[in-house]
């Protein structure tokens, strides 16, 4: 049976006082969380603080992006090793904002995959469609490219560490929801085409998030569905009450 996990991506919020106070508050219900994996994913400068409020605790720390090289002259950049310093395990790859805002590839964002998973970090690969995608009856098409492309060259045995999230574009901040129907229809299907890949061990293996505006409300619906395996979770993350209640939904 995979265990759920459940990761916050604070994005670009949170002062390192902030995010302290949230870790801290997040701290005080998880610490000992056994049956889900709890991953915090705060800013970059935000990483050293939030690592030495959870250091003793059972809650993982996530990046929310990495650079594909080891080293250099990457203005803005932030490498494996850098992370892994910070005590790091999970690297959010691929989200829908990089892809929208920073115009990031399948291409590179593979060879982030394949980097992470070298350094021994556990990526989170985003996949998934826009509002424009959906209407024009191209969800199954776009996602299998971004899930094809961005798991190229990734070996059987690797699934176990990586996590793929399916963020459906037009579900995240618009007030629209997808149902959970929907939800685990895409999830089936990204399992589906990971078997295709790789097989069927691996495809029950890897688990697989749901990332369109999991809140409180519709947590426990969307995380019963057999695909749905956690949720990786923006806004409602960075309320301390409303993600322990997101990760308790996944008891």
């Amino acid at each position: 049976m995979r265990k759920k996990i459940i990761a916050g991506n604070w994005k670009m919020n949170k002062t390192i006082e902030e995010a302290v106070e949230l870790a801290n508050s997040i701290k005080l219900d998880l610490a000992d969380c056994k049956e889900v994996d709890v991953v915090l994913c705060p800013p970059f400068t935000a990483l050293k603080s939030v690592s030495d409020v959870v250091s003793e605790t059972l809650i993982a720390v996530g990046s929310q992006n990495m650079s594909s090289e080891d080293e250099g002259a990457y203005t803005g950049e932030i490498s494996h090793t850098m992370l892994k310093e910070l005590f790091v395990r999970y690297v959010i790859l691929g989200h829908s904002e990089r892809r929208q805002y920073y115009k990031e590839n399948d291409f590179w964002v593979n060879k982030k995959v394949i980097k992470a998973l070298e350094k021994n970090l556990r990526p989170i690969l985003c996949v998934g469609e826009t509002l424009e995608e959906r209407e024009a009856g191209d969800t199954e098409k776009v996602v299998e490219v971004q899930v094809r492309e961005g798991l190229k060259d990734v070996s059987a045995d690797a699934y176990t560490e990586l996590v793929v999230a399916y963020e459906p574009v037009w579900a995240i901040g618009t007030g629209k929801t997808a149902s959970a129907e929907q939800a685990q229809e895409v999830h089936a299907f990204i399992r589906g085409i990971i078997k295709d890949m790789v097989g069927e061990e691996a495809a029950n293996a890897v688990r697989i998030q749901y990332g369109g505006s999991m809140k409180p409300a519709n947590a426990a619906e969307l995380l019963s569905q057999p695909d749905i395996d956690g949720g990786l979770i923006g806004g409602a993350a960075l309320d301390a009450t409303s993600f322990v209640s997101i990760v308790k939904a996944a008891l």
